[in-house]
């Protein structure tokens, strides 16, 4: 059974699928977890109410860079310290070639600056943190299969800032290890939650299922399971490394 009595762990788009399963994980392995979602009412209230006194919530629009900082700081003064930051909050939103330049842009702009960016900014501010901490720290950020395989055709900028997760991890393993920071990345295939709610209803979950090895598709508590053991201080040496979650949809 994996243990995180003492550790507290800040969970980024906690209110969605993947997010609320990584929470409820957390909890039941004993540990405290710090909600975060751009909105405090309906799902992130609802959570943070289900969890009890073992969570605590904070919202925060990550495409704001001292929204950032400032749920950081939040984090570390619910319980004066944060263990683990998983990087999950993200957005998927198309940017189409035929659109206007204007559109195009303003959709990449908006897709980095929420799903690699502040990822990026919250490593700062947990690396800044970690180093002098006792016990030092744990970073999981959540890329994506697209980071190896490329993504539909709308969805280059969603793509790209996987990749980027995936680079920026690998950095922060070799750069700050000895400074008490690991860091991993988790790449999620096609996953049956919320998020991903618009495309079944478009294709039907069986077309997503024929893709994998499995014949079936993620719940968020694959996902989640492979976050909190990463979480969990276990995997130490498997620093810089990313996990595949994606039933071998894409075998690299």
């Amino acid at each position: 059974m994996i243990d995180l009595d003492g550790r507290v762990v800040l969970v980024t788009g906690a209110a969605g699928g993947i997010g609320a399963a990584t929470a409820r994980t957390v909890v039941r392995c004993g540990g405290d977890v710090v909600l975060h979602d751009v909105r405090p009412a309906r799902r992130l209230a609802a959570l943070a109410g289900e969890l009890g006194d073992r969570a605590h919530a904070v919202a925060a629009d990550l495409a704001e860079p001292h929204s950032v900082v400032e749920l950081w700081q939040a984090a570390l003064d619910w319980r004066g310290r944060v263990d683990v930051l998983v990087n999950n909050a993200g957005v998927y939103e198309p940017a189409a070639v035929d659109d206007d330049i204007e559109r195009w842009t303003a959709a990449w702009n908006r897709t980095l600056a929420i799903c690699l960016v502040s990822p990026a900014s919250l490593c700062r501010e947990a690396i800044r943190t970690f180093r002098g901490q006792a016990g030092g720290g744990i970073i999981v950020s959540l890329a994506s299969r697209a980071a190896w395989r490329g993504e539909d055709p709308d969805y280059w900028h969603y793509a790209a800032a996987k990749a980027g997760v995936v680079a920026m991890t690998k950095t922060i393993a070799r750069q700050y290890g000895r400074q008490g920071v690991t860091a991993y990345a988790v790449a999620p295939g096609f996953v049956d939650t919320p998020f991903n709610a618009p495309a079944v209803e478009r294709h039907g979950l069986e077309m997503f299922a024929q893709d994998t090895g499995l014949g079936e598709v993620a719940r968020p508590e694959d996902v989640a399971n492979v976050i909190v053991f990463l979480a969990s201080g276990l995997a130490r040496h498997a620093t810089g490394t990313t996990v595949d979650v994606n039933g071998a949809s894409y075998v690299r």
